[in-house]
């Protein structure tokens, strides 16, 4: 998996990067075949803003927060992106049918 962690008008520190993967990691679990990861952080006056694109096979997840608080706007962010992963990783693994036995079941 590729990471690239950049940021506009704001310094990324290692403390953010850091803060960053961990939360990441929560949410890239899920998935065995994620290629890339970018996480773009930035500040416009009082808001704090942070991206965050994810592609997998098949599709890129993008997902955007803002906050007063850089680090809110991160753990929103992950909290989002949690929901539309889990939502992805549960329309491909379902093919649209029943199985033959849930009818039999059902019979």
């Amino acid at each position: 998996m590729n990471l690239n962690i950049t940021g506009h008008h704001v310094e990324v520190t290692p403390a953010i990067r850091e803060y960053v993967t961990t939360k990441l990691d929560r949410v890239i679990r899920h998935f065995d075949n994620v290629t890339s990861v970018g996480v773009i952080l930035s500040v416009e006056k009082l808001r704090q803003k942070a991206e965050v694109t994810v592609h997998v096979r098949g599709k890129d997840i993008y997902v955007e927060n803002e906050d007063a608080d850089m680090y809110a706007a991160i753990d929103a962010l992950i909290d989002k992106l949690d929901r539309q992963v889990l939502k992805y990783k549960d329309k491909a693994a379902d093919h649209g049918h029943e199985s033959f036995k849930q009818h039999l079941a059902e019979s």
